[in-house]
């Protein structure tokens, strides 16, 4: 459960990083590609190098979900719930691979902004990520 200091946390993250999130969220996904090769499964019709223009744009969902995700972080179920069906009912994802996009998520955050990311931020981000990736394999029961 986020607390209130959690999700001040979050958006402030979010607010200091908004302008670099689609390229964050394309870098974290070549990274879950690199480190994680079982997830390029889910992607057999893209080009997955680093930089590709379907990695980019796949960046730019992944962004849009977190921005709603935080934007709407006192009911993240309702923001996602769309995206949730999305990838239970049609995409069928398996949702370990929602805590490996998470955690390639916080180490491109760490390269990027170790400064923003003390321990207590870092904690709360991840926080917020487990919540997001609860609420996307939710309906998976």
């Amino acid at each position: 459960v986020l607390s209130s200091h959690d999700k001040s946390n979050v958006k402030g993250l979010f607010g200091k990083v908004g302008g670099h999130l689609e390229e964050y969220c394309a870098e974290t996904l070549a990274r879950m590609f690199a480190a994680y090769p079982q997830t390029k499964t889910y992607f057999p019709h893209f080009d997955l190098q680093p930089g590709s223009a379907q990695v980019k744009a796949h960046g730019k969902k992944v962004a849009g979900a977190l921005a709603e995700a935080a934007n709407h972080i006192d009911d993240i179920a309702s923001a996602l719930s769309k995206l949730s069906d999305l990838h239970q009912h049609k995409l069928r994802v398996d949702p370990v691979n929602f805590k490996l996009l998470a955690h390639c998520f916080l180490v491109v955050m760490a390269i990027h902004h170790p400064s923003l990311l003390t321990p207590e931020v870092h904690a709360s981000l991840d926080k917020f990520l487990c919540a997001v990736g609860t609420v996307l394999t939710a309906k998976y029961r």
